[in-house]
């Protein structure tokens, strides 16, 4: 089975259960840069997301 890449909007925002899971890391990161700028007007970089927040499970 291959890895998935999660990002967990609540490890950034404690009112926000936003969850991201995807096979593919370049997705996962895109779509949780998507929701941060759109729902909390903030910003990261691909770097930002992948060393702060991105977990594989």
């Amino acid at each position: 089975m291959a890895d998935a890449h999660k990002l967990d909007c609540e490890s950034v925002s404690d009112t926000c259960r936003f969850i991201i899971q995807s096979e593919d890391e370049e997705e996962a990161v895109e779509l949780a840069q998507k929701h941060m700028k759109e729902i909390h007007g903030q910003e990261f970089t691909d770097e930002e997301l992948r060393k702060e927040h991105l977990q594989v499970v």
